[in-house]
Parts: C-alpha cells; sequence; structure tokens
C-alpha cells in the first residue's frame, strides 16, 4: 500500500466513524466531518497532510513517478 492509497483509506474511514459518532453520540463530530474535508481540501492544493508523515514513518511507500 502507498501513502497515497493509505492516506485515502484513512480519511474514508475516519469520515464514516465521525458520521456514525454524529448520528448516535453528538452532532458535534461532523465538526471532525468538516475537519477532515478541509485537510482533503488543503492536501489538494499543497500535496502535503500531516497524515502523510505518519503514514511514512508506519512504512508506507512513496508512489513511484510515472515516466
Amino acid at each position: 500500500m502507498t501513502i497515497n492509497e493509505g492516506l485515502r483509506l484513512m480519511a474514508g474511514v475516519f469520515t464514516l466513524i465521525s458520521i456514525l459518532l454524529a448520528h448516535y453520540v453528538s452532532p458535534y463530530w461532523l465538526l471532525f466531518t468538516g475537519f477532515i474535508a478541509l485537510n482533503l481540501i488543503q492536501s489538494s492544493f499543497t500535496k502535503w497532510c500531516p497524515a502523510m508523515m505518519i503514514l511514512k514513518k508506519m512504512g508506507l511507500k512513496e508512489e513511484k513517478p510515472i515516466n
């Protein structure tokens, strides 16, 4: 698994968890969903996300550029 795939997986899982928590626990968990969305938007422009450093330290590999 590459860092980008891991990042997508992490964002998807956290989004689902936050929606479930908003439904069953408190609607304030939707703020976490918004944070995930804003982080994905900023990372699309900057090509950087804090989670990428964590995933790299966990041993996930970077994608090789296609020539």
